[in-house]
């Protein structure tokens, strides 16, 4: 037995710093119980419970993989990407990289006077994200990049290390990886079990990602996708240095979800499983035949936030995780949604 068999890496490279031991120490040591639990029986999926979504997902890895199946996949071509904001962990009242930068932008506040003054760093600062809001995108990406930019790799790699091993959920009071979804940590175990390569592909920052995915997901850092900024390398007192800048390479959402993937997997996935909008070019991507000859099985997979009672309901009005567009398409694309009330027996690992 494993900690993969809970979702995390069996093979994760040593953390580094003390705040990466930290997250390390936090994160594993809850999901010891739940590693236990799921190596007592042979279900693929113990969170999930009876019915369509769990029936058809079982069914599409079992035909893939069924060297005797017309439908099967060798395993090279075995690709499944997920989204990771409201489809691997929560995303409500707010993307928590984009708290995780309020208050990082309140930690560099006093190297930076003139935010007091300011917006929309006023607003970042007061904690007002009302006021954050009310500047639009472009002051939500001006907070965004101040907390992300001008700053090494290294010491970004730790300030998120720390900030996931202290910070609270505002209206959960629990650390934001308890916010993990269990039966999305089982599913990646199943399709890798079965010779699945798992990926993420977010419209979150690449590095914020790469910080816990491998520990808390078991995807290592080369396997994570995301909105992706610019860098520059440097000698620093003779040691060689990544500083993060802030200009923005790719934004790893919608459109260039297909587009990160071309660019960084080369291969077009077999499974992509979202639950919003953003999420729709990349399940199109996936899914759509590009031929009459194109007669690999795909599998597009949403999930619906139905179960306000052990999480949040939202889709077609929320400002975050919109989930319209992609509700409509899937009948006629033949995607599967999964209804989080219905569908799942657990949300969170206990």
């Amino acid at each position: 037995m494993t900690p993969r068999s809970a979702g995390l890496s069996a093979h994760g490279r040593p953390l580094q710093g003390l705040c990466l031991r930290l997250v390390h120490a936090l994160i594993l040591f809850p999901f010891c119980a739940v590693a236990v639990a799921q190596s007592a029986g042979d279900d693929p999926l113990p969170s999930w419970n009876d019915g369509q979504a769990r029936s058809a997902i079982i069914g599409f890895v079992q035909k893939v993989t069924n060297e005797e199946s017309a439908d099967y996949v060798s395993p090279a071509e075995r690709i499944a990407t997920f989204d990771n904001d409201g489809t691997l962990w929560a995303e409500q009242p707010l993307y928590f990289q984009a708290i995780y930068a309020l208050d990082r932008v309140r930690d560099l506040a006093p190297e930076h006077p003139e935010w007091q003054d300011t917006e929309p760093f006023k607003s970042a600062i007061d904690g007002d994200v009302k006021g954050l809001m009310a500047s639009g995108m472009e002051g939500v990406m001006k907070v965004l990049l101040a907390a992300h930019s001008d700053v090494t790799g290294e010491a970004f790699t730790e300030s998120v290390a720390q900030w996931l091993a202290t910070s609270k959920h505002p209206t959960k009071g629990t650390a934001y990886t308890d916010l993990i979804y269990q039966p999305m940590l089982e599913l990646m175990d199943y399709l890798r079990a079965n010779g699945f390569k798992t990926f993420i592909v977010s419209g979150g920052g690449i590095d914020f990602i790469r910080v816990f995915a491998e520990d808390v997901y078991g995807i290592p850092p080369e396997q994570v996708m995301g909105t992706t900024g610019d860098a520059t390398f440097e000698m620093r007192d003779g040691i060689p240095t990544i500083i993060k800048t802030g200009d923005i390479v790719l934004v790893d959402d919608k459109a260039g979800k297909p587009v990160g993937i071309y660019r960084q997997i080369g291969r077009r996935p077999i499974m992509a499983v979202g639950n919003s909008d953003g999420d729709l070019e990349m399940l199109q991507y996936t899914t759509i035949p590009r031929s009459d000859t194109d007669t690999t099985p795909r599998m597009g997979v949403l999930l619906h936030h139905t179960d306000a009672e052990r999480e949040w309901a939202y889709d077609r009005q929320s400002s975050i995780g919109k989930l319209d567009q992609a509700l409509d398409e899937a009948p006629e694309r033949g995607w599967v949604v999964i209804d989080m009330k219905q569908d799942w027996r657990r949300v969170f690992p206990e």
